[in-house]
């Protein structure tokens, strides 16, 4: 498989940001002009509901869409044609098909990830599900089908994880990862299941788990993608064949085509490790990268190690790495930060934000030298995305 390296762009000119806010309890949107110092919040939407992920399609610049679980109505996906002035349900939200009385079934837990599809594929998503499966819709998000690829695939289905392994909310297909010089080359991570790959739009695919190390103690043979953990997969906007990887077991780096990841994560400090759930990429440098390591030790409490929070970057595709805590809790604060709940914008120098499990949403504008919180008091915040606006 050749594939040629993206032309580096520049950074956009001067335009609004916005950051989409995703939490336990509903949704809100933070909106600022090219400074990005003033913010005006916009919600809650959704108030009460456990809203997943919130997305905007930049093919158009105003459609959103947002994946809820919902007291009433279960999981279903919600869509804006005016970046969230009305909302209108899914006509068909994601769902396994029915079976026969007497069967064994799954049914959709909730709706984690959404991806719009390629560019050049207007009104077409993809949705990845818990219990995991891969669903698309090709009318905006109105309406939804299975892709039998992923969710009749015998072979894999052995791979996915169960409400017993220990996935925080239940396992979960994520990282839904589009290809944009080819719409027909995907890749997605599974929690647990591993990372996979299509070359022929989600027909068939390919375990990408060579190189990834499992959990020590268990005897667990590495080569089945059963015990495998992704944790959040993201491609280099300005070199899709470089793929960074925050994993259950490590930070890792892939540059296609070879079939191996790197654990890039062994040059974190010792004192921290590399145990984590988000991983943003710089969208115009392929070696910079950034994460939000927690505390995987022991009984795994899920908290910043010693109660310290900090964000590592590297420089130069995970050969060392420097602590950014500039304007964080010096101690005593013990939250952490989700898979979805860390992102990045396009400015010059690029916005890094982050919101963590106690309700806070915080912001570098110069690639992570300095932090401020800039909303406090939200619910537990599950997801951030940014939209240029």
């Amino acid at each position: 498989m050749t594939m040629k390296k993206a032309a580096k762009k520049a950074a956009p000119r001067s335009k609004g940001v916005a950051v989409l806010v995703s939490t336990r309890k509903g949704a809100w949107i933070y909106a600022s002009d090219s400074s990005r110092r003033k913010w005006a919040v916009n919600g809650p939407h959704f108030l009460g509901h456990t809203v997943h992920h919130m997305v905007l399609d930049l093919r158009d610049g105003k459609t959103l869409l947002a994946a809820a679980s919902t007291g009433h109505l279960g999981p279903t996906i919600f869509r804006s044609t005016d970046f969230g002035k009305s909302w209108k349900e899914a006509r068909k939200p994601p769902a396994f098909p029915k079976v026969s009385e007497g069967e064994n079934g799954r049914s959709v837990k909730h709706t984690f990830w959404l991806t719009p599809c390629h560019a050049n594929e207007p009104d077409a998503w993809y949705a990845g599900t818990s219990p995991q499966g891969l669903f698309r819709s090709n009318d905006g998000g109105v309406t939804w089908e299975p892709l039998p690829g992923v969710n009749d695939n015998t072979t894999m289905r052995p791979w996915f994880g169960t409400e017993q392994d220990g996935t925080p909310d239940g396992p979960k297909l994520h990282s839904i990862i589009v290809d944009p010089r080819d719409r027909n080359h995907l890749y997605f991570g599974m929690s647990g299941g591993g990372v996979h790959e299509s070359l022929d739009q989600g027909k068939t695919w390919t375990p990408l788990i060579d190189g990834m190390e499992v959990v020590e103690g268990f005897g667990f043979d590495i080569a089945n993608p059963m015990f495998h953990d992704p944790h959040c997969v993201r491609m280099c906007p300005s070199n899709p064949d470089r793929l960074y990887q925050q994993n259950h077991c490590g930070i890792y780096r892939i540059d296609r085509p070879a079939k191996k990841w790197t654990r890039i994560g062994r040059a974190m400090p010792k004192s921290v490790g590399d145990v984590g759930f988000p991983m943003v990429v710089h969208p115009r440098d392929e070696n910079t990268c950034w994460v939000f390591p927690m505390d995987g030790s022991g009984v795994w409490p899920r908290t910043s190690p010693d109660g310290k929070p900090a964000v590592f970057v590297t420089r130069n595709g995970g050969k060392t790495w420097q602590r950014q805590d500039k304007g964080m809790p010096r101690e005593q604060a013990w939250w952490t930060v989700k898979r979805q709940a860390m992102c990045a914008d396009s400015r010059d120098p690029v916005g890094l934000y982050f919101g963590n499990t106690q309700g806070e949403l915080w912001m570098s504008r110069d690639e992570g030298k300095k932090w401020e919180c800039i909303a406090r008091n939200l619910p537990h915040i599950y997801a951030l995305e940014t939209a240029e606006i």
